[in-house]
Formats: structure tokens, C-alpha cells, sequence
């Protein structure tokens, strides 16, 4: 018996690529912030960054960090020009989201198609594209001030550059938390994004 395909190879691979950079990027960067932290009452246990001390910690940031910036671009590029991401993220309502939340906090959301998404995935995933934007734009306006005034400017300043990127961050690893747990609730989701049906 035959499966339609719910995600093409592209989106499995940018999919997985995304995830690998994204985890390398948090565990290098909260090796970067162990040097100079913006909260002090928050801090990184080693066993969970990488680089093992600021400059191998920057090495491993910037490596990764053209990984991630091609790996979104070419994402977006391709779901704007295919109109998957159109098609899969919208239409998006704020009645839609409030009926699906309130669902999904009584247990009752249904999971029995995987090839649409209810109107939380959609919010979760249009959200998470905005952040992703946000973590770049801001990491680059860290990276290079001086190059960078404007964005620098619109950021606050140079050390609300770096709040701003450490938020961004903190969102997307909440996000990613819940994509692990919304994954372990529904197995079968899992099996789609390795195998595409």
C-alpha cells in the first residue's frame, strides 16, 4: 500500500540540518555567555556547551553559524518559491488558534492527519521562522557592530543586541523543548520527518 508524501526530501533535510545547527549554536553560545554573562543568576553546567573555553566556544559559534544562516535561507527560499510554506502556515486565524489551543489544553486535538497542520503548529512554526530571523539578524549585529550601525541602532544599542539575541535563543530552545515533547506524544509525527510519510 502506497503513502502520499507529507514532507518532500528538502524539508527533511533542511528539517534535521536545522535541528543539528541549532543544537551545536546553543551549546556553543552558552559556552560564549559563561564568559560574560548578561544575567548573572543564569548559568550553563559544562556538560551542555561546547567549546570548552570562550575561544573555542566563538569557533564553533561562527562555524555553525553559516550553517544555520544557508540552511534557513535556502529553506525559505525554496517554501516561498514551491508555496509550501503559504500553503502549510496559512491561512492562520486568531479564532483558529484560540478553538485549536483550547483543544489541544483538553487533550482533545486531533493528530489523525499529519499532512495539515492545526492552527497551533502553524503559529509555533511561523513564530519560530521570525525568531530564527531574529537570532541571525541580532547575532550578526554582535558579530559586527561597528559594520552594522543601523541594526545595531534599532537594537538599542550594543549590549541590548546581545539581550535581544539571548531572548531570541531562549524562544527557540523553548521551542524546540516542546517539539520534543510534542514528538514524543505523537510518535507517528517523527516517522514522517524521516521517512516523508
Amino acid at each position: 500500500m502506497s503513502h502520499a508524501t507529507i514532507h518532500p526530501v528538502w524539508v527533511r533535510a533542511f528539517h534535521w540540518i536545522n535541528a543539528a545547527a541549532v543544537i551545536l549554536m546553543c551549546m556553543s553560545g552558552w559556552q560564549v555567555y559563561e564568559a560574560s554573562p548578561i544575567f548573572a543568576a543564569i548559568r550553563f553546567p559544562a556538560a551542555i556547551t561546547l567549546g570548552g573555553w570562550l575561544g573555542g566556544a566563538l569557533l564553533w559559534h561562527f562555524a555553525i553559524m553559516w550553517v544555520l544562516v544557508a540552511n534557513f535561507v535556502a529553506y525559505l527560499a525554496l517554501g516561498v518559491f514551491t508555496g509550501r510554506l503559504r500553503r502549510t502556515i496559512f491561512p492562520l486565524t486568531l479564532r483558529a488558534i484560540a478553538t485549536d489551543l483550547v483543544a489541544a489544553l483538553r487533550g482533545k486535538l486531533s493528530h489523525s492527519d499529519l499532512s495539515a497542520y492545526n492552527a497551533v503548529q502553524k503559529l509555533a512554526y511561523l513564530v519560530v521562522i521570525v525568531d530564527i530571523a531574529l537570532v541571525i539578524v541580532s547575532g550578526v549585529t554582535i558579530w559586527k557592530p561597528v559594520q552594522f550601525p543601523v541594526l545595531r541602532t534599532l537594537m538599542g544599542g550594543f549590549d541590548n543586541a546581545r539581550i535581544v539575541h539571548f531572548v531570541a535563543m531562549s524562544v527557540l530552545a523553548g521551542f524546540f523543548a516542546i517539539h520534543v515533547v510534542m514528538v514524543a506524544l505523537v510518535p507517528r509525527s517523527l516517522l514522517t520527518m524521516i521517512r516523508g510519510r
